[in-house]
């Protein structure tokens, strides 16, 4: 399966056309909700350069910290070789470093053109699902992010240089990219249908409480089908983390809420 292509000497990969994709796609559906609670829209196309820079810085920073076990290359590794933490396109970017980037980027920027971080966060939630959700595919594209071997009907064929070592002539797996793809499509389903069904119930930053929710636990499932997860000594990182935020959110968002407390509406609070 071809990655990518070359105009003149210059290769461009499938996978930064994907994920582009799913940024320009968020920020489309970014701009909607922005749009429907009374903001400009225009916001959001500013915002994106500065979303994206600070995702990316972050999403790098999280796999430079917690490399997985294929890379053959450990965190010490990058210390004492700094050009090669530079080399994004040599792949190893993280999710949840990239959500990190993101969000601390999406706060300095609303701090200075005074605009409510929580809300914003709140229309961020969906467009952030839904940018997982088709870059996701620059995966399958690389033929990463595979599980456990399988034989069900919608097995993935993996081509053998792209097998982990000790599953050299195993040739199909679970795809462990499309079910997280689908996870993330249904938690922006979930997330838009909140905001407008309970409107008058949600605070702000409520949305992205229950994304702090959702795609944890869609994460943290689906990485005990994943054959090459990061470790620290022999715990699971990632996994471990979304546990940890999982728990924090609803613990949140249960408080917010909580018997006798004031239930004020997400926009006009």
């Amino acid at each position: 399966m071809p990655q990518g292509f070359f105009i003149g000497p210059f290769e461009v990969r499938f996978y930064g056309i994907i994920l582009m994709l799913g940024a320009v796609a968020g920020a489309w559906l970014a701009t909607r909700e922005a749009k429907r609670r009374g903001h400009n829209p225009e916001v959001v196309w500013d915002l994106l350069t500065y979303l994206l820079i600070g995702g990316i810085i972050g999403a790098r920073l999280w796999h430079i910290l917690t490399p997985p076990p294929s890379s053959g290359i450990t965190a010490g590794w990058y210390l004492t070789h700094p050009l090669d933490a530079l080399a994004i396109w040599k792949g190893g970017l993280g999710i949840p470093g990239a959500v990190i980037g993101g969000l601390i980027a999406l706060y300095f920027y609303t701090r200075k053109h005074k605009l409510d971080f929580a809300e914003w966060t709140d229309i961020a939630a969906p467009s952030i699902a839904l940018g997982q959700a088709i870059g996701r595919w620059g995966n399958f594209v690389n033929q990463e992010l595979y599980g456990a071997p399988t034989n069900l009907p919608w097995k993935l064929h993996i081509d053998p240089p792209y097998r982990l070592s000790g599953y050299e002539n195993v040739e199909y797996f679970h795809p462990l990219f499309l079910y997280e793809s689908l996870w993330n499509l249904g938690n922006m389903f979930l997330l838009l249908w909140l905001s407008r069904r309970f409107a008058d119930r949600l605070k702000k930053g409520d949305v992205f409480l229950v994304y702090l929710i959702v795609y944890p636990i869609g994460r943290f499932l689906l990485d005990f089908l994943r054959l090459d997860a990061s470790l620290v000594g022999s715990l699971n990182i990632n996994q471990t983390f979304v546990a940890i935020v999982a728990v924090l959110a609803a613990s949140a968002l249960l408080w917010r809420h909580r018997r006798g407390s004031s239930l004020a509406p997400a926009q006009g609070e």
